[in-house]
């Protein structure tokens, strides 16, 4: 990404931008359900696609949009790259879609969420682009980045679709959504990709890495995997198990870098802080899965198995890290709606995971 490359909150750093990439690979089920329900001729007006990120859904998403307003009939919702739809919609000037997504303040950072203003936004194309007439599609991604009150909007959208409108929900974690939203969407879920599919996906792109190590922190996801070879996510994961491999006890200088890291530097690219959160929820869940299935293999850092069997050896202590990391989560999407320092963030969570008891909680 050049300095003159716009930010956008739905580019994943070293990978092309859903609306630029031609190819979907390994979720041919998810295509053929849409199909089938479009050519049905009852096309529900609402679609929420979710399944681990980085599968590919807002790719599908900007297939759908394409495949639509070209109103084409391929089965595999492909479209000519030199359609007139496509262009537009590869250069977003296509007056038919409309993109909601996480904008910019007036300083022209990314804003921690999806704000009620970006919601009244969409109602407002679709008030105007009413009086043309003809299909009109908007693409929320993420939909799990919506605050309450945009939320609020968008289900009474939900409720009262104007016509001919298609809203395509993108959720990478569709449980933070209010029930009734869920409720008035069809879902599409994406699978994680087989091993398979990941070498395919990934092949053209020459990622950087461990590729074992790559995958057990990645899931199936070209996405994330991406995501993490261009942040130096196995490193930091590393650095992570490092931390807990003599829990309670834990370094406190290396604590400290740790969450330092998590504010990023000016010119870095993506976001550190959303990167740190994941990878701390990652290696709570994994060390939730090792209390009750055993240490997941591969392992996704040096130690990571010898760690997580000391700290997780059994069921009660799985109850306490998947509880840890419920708590967390949720105290991360708190402290970033109200703009709290990265870095001190991090680094109490830290410090209110070692406090925990060395020995299985009871």
């Amino acid at each position: 990404m050049t300095e003159d490359t716009p930010v956008e909150s739905d580019r994943v750093p070293g990978a092309p931008h859903p609306r630029e990439t031609a190819t979907l690979i390994g979720q041919d089920a998810a295509v053929a359900q849409f199909h089938a329900a479009a050519t049905s001729g009852r096309l529900h007006h609402g679609w929420l696609i979710t399944g681990p990120r980085g599968t590919g859904k807002a790719t599908l998403a900007w297939r759908i949009a394409r495949w639509l307003l070209a109103d084409a009939a391929t089965p595999d919702l492909s479209v000519p790259p030199d359609h007139p739809v496509a262009r537009r919609l590869l250069a977003l000037s296509e007056p038919r879609l409309h993109l909601v997504r996480r904008s910019l303040d007036d300083k022209g950072r990314l804003r921690g969420e999806i704000t009620v203003e970006d919601m009244r936004r969409l109602l407002s194309f679709f008030q105007l682009s009413a009086v043309e007439g003809g299909r009109r599609v908007a693409i929320i991604d993420a939909a799990d980045d919506m605050n309450p009150n945009a939320a609020n909007a968008l289900l009474k959208l939900l409720e009262e679709p104007p016509r001919d409108a298609l809203l395509l929900l993108v959720a990478h974690r569709p449980a933070r959504l209010l029930p009734t939203i869920r409720s008035r969407c069809r879902e599409l879920r994406l699978a994680p990709l087989s091993p398979e599919d990941m070498a395919r996906a990934l092949a053209p792109l020459e990622v950087p890495g461990d590729p074992d190590r790559l995958a057990a922190l990645s899931g199936g996801s070209v996405g994330e995997a991406l995501r993490l070879a261009g942040q130096d996510g196995l490193d930091r994961y590393a650095q992570l198990v490092a931390l807990f491999s003599r829990h309670p006890d834990m370094d406190r200088h290396a604590a400290a870098a740790f969450a330092q890291a998590a504010a990023g530097r000016p010119g870095a690219e993506g976001d550190p802080f959303d990167l740190t959160m994941t990878l701390l929820e990652l290696f709570l869940a994994r060390a939730a899965r090792s209390g009750l299935l055993g240490p997941p293999l591969p392992e996704a850092a040096p130690q990571e198995s010898a760690t997580l069997a000391r700290i997780s050896p059994d069921d009660r202590a799985a109850r306490h890290w998947a509880a840890a990391l419920a708590e967390l989560s949720a105290r991360a999407r708190a402290g970033r709606a109200v703009n709290l320092d990265p870095a001190a963030l991090v680094m109490d969570m830290l410090l209110t995971l070692a406090q925990g008891r060395a020995d299985p909680p009871g």
